[in-house]
């Protein structure tokens, strides 16, 4: 009986053993181009303020159908027809400018996800400074596009 017991039982560490040792498949290692992500990104960001500064917020194809934008001094934005009313409404008592600039991206390791930190400018129609700040966007790729999926600003302009 104690024979049994041990030639089980060495046979079991055998067998654990021989898992533990056996090498794994590798899995395709993706190798994921910031450079390149970043230019995409920043594409996507002067894409919408040339559609947002020109008016044509209809085709404004930045944000995700299931996105939620989070402005200062109001509830989030959940719906592609609040986005739309928003940029209506805010383009109707303005006929200033913005303009982006991405200045971080952090992508996840297939690069199919992206934070990106990012610096915003509003002018004036000659061209004085009315506001600066920063965001933060959320990106996903679908169907070989970014898309945002969440994003938020702030001011850095002193309240007044």
């Amino acid at each position: 009986m104690k024979n049994k017991i041990a030639t089980r039982a060495i046979a079991g560490a055998l067998i654990t053993l021989f898992i533990a040792c056996n090498p794994k498949p590798e899995e395709p290692v993706v190798v994921v181009d910031k450079e390149q992500i970043k230019s995409e990104i920043q594409a996507r960001e002067n894409e919408f303020a040339q559609q947002y500064n020109s008016g044509e917020v209809k085709s404004i194809g930045y944000y995700a159908d299931d996105a939620v934008t989070f402005f200062q001094n109001r509830k989030p934005i959940r719906t592609k027809q609040e986005r739309l009313d928003f940029f209506m409404a805010d383009l109707e008592s303005n006929t200033n400018t913005i303009a982006f600039t991405t200045n971080e991206i952090f992508p996840s390791a297939d690069g199919n996800v992206v934070l990106e930190i990012g610096s915003f400018v509003v002018s004036d129609s000659s061209k004085n400074v009315l506001n600066t700040g920063n965001y933060m966007s959320l990106f996903e790729k679908r169907n070989g596009k970014y898309v945002c999926l969440r994003d938020m600003s702030a001011s850095d302009m002193p309240i007044q």
